[in-house]
């Protein structure tokens, strides 16, 4: 199997860069209307580089997939109920509870050895403005020399 590299913007506001650092959180989530990315496209041992939504525009972190769960289509209350039952790996927010709670499709994904990197910058000419996950396959062909 070929692991991917994904690049995954974290909310500053939360300080989410700091509790994956730190091992508070070990699991985060996404969630959409429709399966958008990353539903269905993030595999166990696929690394995740981390961006904080600042405008720095540096990876700081990195970490393995150690499982993901990619639900069915959910009611708003099974939604709500999922991300209150990993809210103690996911360590969300208010903002970020009620962002994610309700989604009818909801993406899990549980880390394993996140640890900082020398901060760098990627080009993210190629992905469109808004996506806070890219799917960059090989972190190598977006690395800003």
């Amino acid at each position: 199997m070929i692991y991917m590299d994904h690049v995954v913007y974290v909310d500053i506001k939360a300080k989410e860069l700091n509790a994956l650092l730190d091992r508070r959180k070990t699991m985060i989530i996404r969630g959409a209307t429709g399966r958008k990315l990353p539903y269905g496209r993030v595999n166990e041992n696929d690394v995740l580089y981390f961006i904080q939504n600042d405008g720095s525009g540096l990876i700081q972190a990195k970490g393995v997939v150690e499982n993901v769960y990619n639900s069915e289509k959910l009611s708003k209350e099974e939604s709500t109920k999922l991300v209150k039952r990993y809210q103690d790996q996911l360590q969300l927010f208010e903002h970020q509870f009620k962002r994610w709670g309700g989604k009818r499709y909801l993406v899990l994904i549980g880390l394993k050895g996140v640890e900082p990197v020398s901060p760098f910058k990627i080009d993210r000419s190629g992905y469109g403005n808004m996506d806070d996950w890219l799917l960059v396959e090989n972190i190598n062909r977006v690395i800003v020399s």
